[in-house]
């Protein structure tokens, strides 16, 4: 099939992760203070956290999000957190990445523009305590919304990507079959094998991760979004 519509991953390949030791301790910080115990044992319980992330969302193939990490902290340090105090620390947890953000990845404005010129465009992406209202904020600080004809985040959706649900109700908003999107993102078990699960064509960026550059199964690999722009032609011919 052609490609009538364009869609990318938001976490390192239009954002670059950055900053997320920093937001770690706005989080280890805020658990400490409201429930008393030490920031030591606070920051042991977020790692455990964290992991049961990773696991959920690899093994699982949905992601969990900031009220997850609460219960999960509460499950670890074996307390029960008050609902205000929950409450209060779901929302620090969820916020802490607009305290300390991701920065675009150079060139990524450009590249959503052009493609927007030519065809409908996407974001799909995966979420965690970072949640898909706080990562929409960011897009519309750097002024990307605008270009977006749908955004389809993980913790709205329902499941994490490779699930073909996150391609399929994208594909639909943006009017095509989910076959003629073409997916950029720089995981292989998430955006390339999802993307190729819904019979679409795929692209790796490896510009921050480099992981995947060497065994990838995608159509295309792009190590630079103005390697993009010069292909674009050619991708939407």
């Amino acid at each position: 099939m052609p490609v009538r519509a364009v869609t990318f991953d938001f976490w390192n390949t239009l954002f670059r992760e950055t900053n997320s030791a920093a937001r770690q301790e706005i989080r280890i910080s805020a658990l400490a203070k409201m429930t008393g115990i030490a920031e030591e044992k606070a920051a042991d319980a977020l790692k455990l956290v964290w992991a049961e992330f990773s696991r959920v969302h690899r093994q699982e193939q949905r992601t969990l999000g900031p009220k997850d990490a609460l219960r999960l902290v509460g499950e670890a340090l074996e307390v029960d957190i008050d609902p205000p105090v929950a409450d209060a620390l779901e929302k620090v947890f969820a916020t802490a990445v607009l305290v300390y953000s991701p920065v675009p990845i150079d060139g990524a404005i450009a590249a959503v523009k052009a493609a927007a010129a030519k065809v409908p465009v996407g974001l799909i992406s995966d979420t965690g305590v970072s949640p898909g209202s706080s990562l929409r904020y960011i897009m519309d600080r750097h002024a990307f919304t605008e270009y977006f004809r749908v955004l389809s985040f993980s913790d709205q959706v329902g499941v994490a990507k490779p699930q073909a649900a996150m391609f399929e109700t994208t594909a639909d908003a943006l009017g095509v079959k989910p076959g003629e999107l073409l997916h950029i993102g720089d995981l292989e078990y998430t955006d390339v094998v999802g993307g190729q699960g819904v019979g679409g064509v795929t692209g790796l960026f490896t510009a921050v991760n480099t992981a995947h550059a060497d065994d990838t199964t995608a159509d295309y690999v792009f190590n630079s979004w103005q390697e993009f722009l010069k292909l674009l032609p050619k991708l939407l011919k």
